[in-house]
């Protein structure tokens, strides 16, 4: 009888140990992550154009002429949802709120429906856009074939899972990568068109890699930019503005 209380014994405390393990090893893991460089601090600050808040995820509202269109962002994993900043206050600059969701442990397969609370804290809006980088697209992507409010997606260095078909969707589609990309898997990227719309746009942004999207430093495993990222996220502002203001003109 004794021997199979230690037996037990032991296989509990060998249970617990590993669990603790795992949850140690999940903390250190999130802990470090992409943070904010310097460009994307400075877009943080108000100006005559922009007025930002951030009360967990960021808001960057057009001061005057503000378009009844909106754009979710969901930030690339392990990178601080502030390093978008410039992208953007860019966006907002041309008539359009943007909201940066800001994820749990900066990973968004932890808050796939953040998206949830921006749409219902902003009833003015009715039209919405939703995009994100990398590991945010893919979630970006769920989610728009889910929800119908959202009327365009946008992928950064992104493609959505297999199971996420919107080639029947009414939405329009905008996929941006960078050339020199050597963290997400292009041919995987470019293959996405098989489960988009006809109409979706695939671009390639010559000279740009992943990190490039954000303002965060770069990023292990990344190939080396030709462009500065503060042009490459000024180019990609242009893509999605010309989407919006599609969506707007309808």
């Amino acid at each position: 009888m004794k021997q199979k209380k230690s037996l037990k014994f032991k296989i509990f405390t060998g249970i617990f140990a590993l669990l603790i393990l795992l949850v140690a090893g999940f903390f250190i893991y999130v802990s470090s992550y992409y943070k904010a460089s310097s460009l994307a601090l400075d877009s943080l600050k108000s100006d005559e154009v922009v007025k930002v808040e951030e009360n967990g995820d960021i808001l960057f509202e057009p001061v005057s002429n503000a378009k009844n269109i909106g754009f979710i962002f969901y930030p690339g994993a392990k990178v601080e949802a502030s390093a978008y900043a410039p992208l953007a206050k860019e966006i907002a600059a041309k008539g359009y709120t943007v909201s940066i969701a800001k994820m749990s442990f900066n990973l968004a397969i932890f808050s796939p429906n953040k998206a949830d609370n921006i749409i219902s804290n902003h009833k003015e809006i009715d039209t919405w856009v939703i995009g994100g980088h990398s590991l945010g697209g893919v979630m970006a992507a769920d989610y728009a074939l889910k929800n119908d409010k959202i009327k365009g997606l946008v992928l950064l260095a992104s493609y959505p899972q297999s199971k996420t078909n919107l080639s029947s969707q009414p939405i329009k589609v905008l996929s941006l990568w960078g050339s020199n990309d050597k963290v997400a898997d292009l041919n995987k990227v470019k293959d996405a068109k098989n489960i988009m719309p006809n109409d979706a746009r695939f671009i390639e942004i010559n000279g740009g890699n992943h990190g490039g999207f954000g303002d965060y430093g770069h990023q292990k495993g990344d190939g080396e930019s030709s462009i500065t990222n503060k042009q490459q996220m000024m180019e990609t502002s242009q893509y999605i503005v010309e989407m919006l203001d599609s969506l707007n003109q309808e």
